[in-house]
């Protein structure tokens, strides 16, 4: 299991150090993004967010994956009303529905007793406002160069508006 291979999330000091699972159940060792401005963020099909934010972050992949190399790491999550309750299966088609070009994750809990140690990491170093847990769907950390998470955005903040904060970094 990957997570048993992760380091203790209060010590490690970038998600380079961190293996999840894709999609398809298959390990993926964080390092890859090495050198990349990455977005992470906690996505759902059934949110009314859903549309506009894989919409924009299609978009935000298309315009800028080739040109400053951003990586988008989407995590499936099903904790906020039921909003994901699709399979692995299911959430590749709705994806591929969607024409979604960035990286699909396993799905997870980005809170409680089950939190997936990457996104405790996340939460210990971009805490939100009135605590650390994530409020809702479509959270986005900004992830910089180094696998350093630099910033935090609520799921009220449009993946378009996120450019000005990407500039800094690339």
């Amino acid at each position: 299991m990957a997570e048993a291979n992760n380091p203790d999330y209060k010590s490690a000091t970038s998600i380079h150090e961190f293996t999840v699972k894709n999609i398809k159940g298959e390990d993926v060792k964080l390092d890859v993004y090495k050198g990349h401005i990455c977005i992470i963020v906690n996505v759902a099909s059934q949110c009314g967010l859903t549309a506009n934010n894989y919409k924009q972050l299609n978009e935000l992949y298309e315009q800028y994956a080739e040109s400053k190399g951003l990586r988008i790491l989407a995590f499936p999550c099903n904790q906020f009303a039921g909003q994901e309750p699709g399979n692995s299966e299911e959430i590749v088609c709705f994806a591929s529905e969607r024409k979604v070009k960035f990286d699909l994750f396993e799905k997870i809990d980005v809170n409680g007793d089950g939190t997936n140690p990457l996104w405790k990491f996340l939460k210990h170093k971009q805490g939100g406002t009135l605590g650390n847990f994530i409020k809702w769907n479509f959270t986005k950390f900004i992830i910089d160069k180094n696998g350093i998470p630099v910033e935090r955005h609520g799921p009220n903040v449009d993946p378009k508006d996120l450019v000005k904060s990407l500039e800094k970094y690339w």
